[in-house]
């Protein structure tokens, strides 16, 4: 077994990361590990300088946004822990490197009239269609996150109560409510487009499927969307639906601990974000139909407060 193959199974049997940590953190210790081989870096006696240069030189291959510099860090700390206690160095060169501050952004939102539109431009007249048409309506209907949509089976979807049980993140499992659009599509699919997609022979009990019956992967819905979004003109990512879905729920008036529990997120301060959606949106409506108030509000002195 490879180093990197033990740090894998450190990661997946012992620390308990989920699947998707183990794959990326994974992914960036082979590419720390094939840059020390090139340069004649034997990780016994790696400095912490010789990280820092690792990590300039993975901005200068790479854009890296703060999120991603501070994942790469965080995958270096992890496994030099991991060296530590086998044996194999006595001290962790990444561990006083500093992790970059997140930048706040809010993410990217679409009005429904944009998501019908995008959903539309799906043509529903063959399997892979209406798979992609359900799938859409679906995280859109539900805001799962792409990996839980791609993890679905068959046994997850009740279509009586309108519920599908997702595994998310860390592995814990959630019920997710589901629309009476999303159902006669999801439902339309199964019928008419699951079987069709593998010659009627499905063994997999993967409720999205590709043409030889297996799984739909996360990279296979990101591309079929991406092209369903170039066609629409929004220039939008899939992570977009679940963004909109708990704007709109907002904008409906859900309070923050319900679209906490539907979206899944362990910490309420993360569901937060979508409130200032929301407040961005209010703005750009009171800039759009109430231009003058702000000129006449400029004039007065204070700005029209009483003190």
């Amino acid at each position: 077994m490879t180093l990197l193959e033990k740090y894998r199974a450190r990661l997946a049997a012992v620390e308990r990361r989920s699947p998707l940590t183990v794959a990326a953190y994974g992914e960036e210790i082979r590419r720390f590990l094939d840059y020390a081989e090139a340069n004649g870096i034997a990780i016994e006696t790696v400095t912490s300088q010789q990280v820092v240069e690792f990590l300039e030189w993975r901005r200068s291959t790479r854009h890296l946004d703060s999120r991603s510099a501070a994942k790469i860090i965080s995958s270096l700390r992890s496994f030099f822990r991991f060296a530590v206690d086998e044996g194999i160095r006595a001290d962790n060169p990444a561990a006083l490197l500093e992790s970059p501050r997140p930048r706040f952004s809010l993410p990217e939102t679409m009005d429904r009239e944009t998501v019908e539109r995008l959903l539309a431009v799906i043509g529903t007249d063959g399997p892979l269609g209406l798979r992609d048409r359900a799938l859409f309506e679906m995280i859109y209907s539900s805001g799962m996150r792409i990996s839980e949509a791609a993890g679905l089976n068959i046994r997850d979807v009740d279509f009586k109560e309108s519920v599908v049980r997702v595994k998310g993140k860390g592995s814990k499992e959630r019920l997710a409510v589901f629309g009476g659009e999303a159902a006669g599509w999801l439902q339309r699919y199964l019928a008419e487009g699951r079987s069709a997609l593998a010659g009627g022979s499905v063994r997999s009990n993967a409720f999205f499927i590709g043409k030889s019956g297996r799984r739909l992967s996360r990279k296979g819905i990101w591309k079929n969307y991406a092209r369903y979004a170039a066609l629409a003109g929004t220039g939008s990512r899939v992570h977009t639906l679940r963004h909109s879905f708990a704007t709109g729920l907002l904008q409906g008036g859900a309070d923050l601990r319900t679209v906490q529990a539907l979206l899944g997120h362990a910490a309420l301060a993360t569901t937060q974000i979508y409130t200032h959606v929301d407040t961005a949106l209010l703005k750009e409506s009171h800039r759009r139909y109430l231009p003058k108030l702000g000129r006449i509000a400029a004039n007065i002195p204070n700005g029209g407060r009483d003190d």
